[in-house]
């Protein structure tokens, strides 16, 4: 499709002229500019232009992103970005409308904004930064926060359980969910290049670092010395294998239980046995535990975990608008106004 698109844009089209304004080694400098990088091909391959593209955000430190993308943009209250970005696409299903968030603004006071974009699949991408901490407030606990982590707000420890991004993304029927990596930037265009095509609510969870309040919140995973043991990167329809040069692959732990599986070495031995990847599965209770996947006990899960294809919001309230004119005809806006009773006031 690149070679019908009529124009051509590069990274420089989407780099405002706004000073960055993130704490110097900051991981959300990384997903920028992987978006920046990203843009020109997903406007080519969507058949986008630059004036159709629009980042909407929340408050916290990444919901300053719209403003070092040379696009439209809406920076929005608390929470209610997915709010912003459902009412935009329905009334302009031709924008390309892409939602910045992170861990707190939207999985605490926009959790419930969240929720309800993701399962009416409305046609948004939605990036969700996690550094499992407050950063634009100074470092009180989030709701990714580990249990029993101390922060300025949990002196003594975190005493809830972290919400799952991916479980709470699959809990409400999102149509395409993934994870990545800020530091892992081809992998990171990958998947933004998926989300992108997507036709539906597209739901990503990118881990990242907060270097001031929560540095090396990942490190235990994304370290290049351990990565390959605690990293399972996901690929449809091939065996579930990680470990350095796949030498370990993932099985199911009994006939009975095809939502429990374990971790087991010499991959080839047990290549048979291993777990294939399904981005369609309806397996509920397997989708749901390779979403939970923890270390130490397995691997964390990236990549595209769900990618399937459902109706979207906006094309099924046109088809009802449709199918309504067709039944009643096309309405009188002043006729309804004047029905039943009418005052005058002189």
């Amino acid at each position: 499709m690149t070679d019908t698109f009529p124009l051509k844009y590069t990274r420089d089209d989407f780099r405002s002229d706004q000073v960055v304004r993130w704490c110097p080694g900051c991981g959300d400098y990384s997903i920028l500019a992987q978006v920046q990088r990203m843009m020109p091909r997903i406007c080519a391959e969507t058949q986008t232009p630059r004036e159709n593209v629009v980042f909407i955000s929340g408050i916290g430190c990444s919901s300053r992103f719209p403003y070092y993308m040379d696009t439209y943009g809406f920076h929005s209250i608390h929470g209610r970005a997915p709010t912003l970005a459902l009412g935009l696409k329905i009334a302009r299903p031709e924008m390309q409308v892409w939602v910045i968030t992170g861990d707190g603004d939207g999985l605490s006071i926009g959790g419930n904004h969240l929720v309800h974009a993701i399962r009416r699949n409305v046609d948004v991408k939605i990036l969700l930064f996690n550094n499992r901490i407050y950063g634009l407030t100074k470092g009180q606990f989030s709701p990714t926060s580990e249990f029993g982590k101390k922060t300025k707000s949990s002196p003594y420890g975190v005493i809830a359980q972290p919400v799952n991004a991916l479980g709470l993304a699959l809990a409400s029927r999102a149509t395409f969910i993934a994870r990545t990596l800020d530091t892992d930037a081809k992998h990171l265009q990958k998947t933004l290049l998926r989300a992108a095509h997507h036709r539906g609510t597209a739901f990503v969870e990118i881990l990242q670092n907060c270097n001031i309040f929560n540095d090396g919140a990942f490190d235990n995973i994304k370290d290049r010395q351990v990565r390959d043991e605690r990293l399972l990167f996901l690929e449809h329809d091939k065996p579930m294998r990680f470990g350095t040069g796949g030498s370990k692959v993932l099985v199911p732990s009994g006939a009975a239980h095809d939502d429990h599986f374990a971790a087991v070495s010499d991959a080839e031995a047990n290549i048979d046995r291993a777990l294939i990847h399904n981005e369609a599965s309806e397996n509920e209770g397997f989708m749901y535990a390779l979403a939970n996947m923890d270390y130490p006990e397995f691997p964390v899960p990236m990549g595209v975990l769900r990618a399937v294809e459902q109706a979207t919001y906006e094309d099924l309230v046109e088809h009802q608008i449709e199918e309504s004119k067709e039944r009643l005809g096309p309405g009188d806006l002043q006729a309804l106004l004047d029905a039943g009773e009418c005052w005058t006031v002189d």
